[in-house]
């Protein structure tokens, strides 16, 4: 940034993220806001985006175990409801697919139907090319999943300083 020119404005609030039925099946970009298309979410809160301190002996026995679909992570390294799926990859190798694999086919085992026990999935894309984040997009609304998923999408082309907020927006 330029020093010239620039200007700051102080809101007196730390960045927050605004919550309300209607969030599952839409698409956000790095900072939250809808790029899908439909109306802004109908807000019932805002959150702060940078979370609260979270003492891990009060955290609750996680039990509910997620069935992927892909038997090297469901066997070596089962997920639990809550818990956190980092993909870190490398140019030419097959990560947008086990992403979309992961998302399109996770469910809670042994839990009776849907509708008895919602499940959702937040999906954040970060860093990732316009083609990634259509691929993404077209992924879950073709199978359906996207009305059960939550998507951000933040491109490579966006601000880094967007980058930074994307995982904070949706952990939120």
């Amino acid at each position: 940034l330029g020093l010239t020119g620039t200007r700051i404005r102080f809101f007196g609030e730390p960045i927050s993220f605004s919550l309300g039925p209607g969030i599952l099946g839409r698409i956000f970009d790095g900072v939250g806001r809808v790029i899908d298309g439909g109306p802004p979410i109908p807000a019932c809160t805002r959150m702060a985006v940078d979370g609260a301190i979270l003492n891990p002996m009060r955290r609750k026995k996680p039990e509910d175990f997620i069935e992927t679909g892909i038997s090297t992570i469901d066997v070596l390294n089962s997920l639990v409801r809550g818990q956190k799926l980092p993909i870190f990859s490398g140019g030419g190798l097959p990560h947008n697919r086990l992403a979309i694999e992961i998302a399109l086919h996770a469910r809670l085992r042994n839990t009776g139907t849907e509708e008895n026990n919602p499940f959702a999935i937040v999906f954040a894309g970060i860093g990732v090319p316009f083609e990634t984040a259509e691929f993404f997009r077209r992924s879950l609304e073709e199978s359906g999943a996207l009305g059960r998923t939550a998507l951000f999408l933040n491109l490579a082309s966006d601000s880094s300083t967007q980058r930074l907020l994307a995982p904070r927006f949706a952990l939120t």
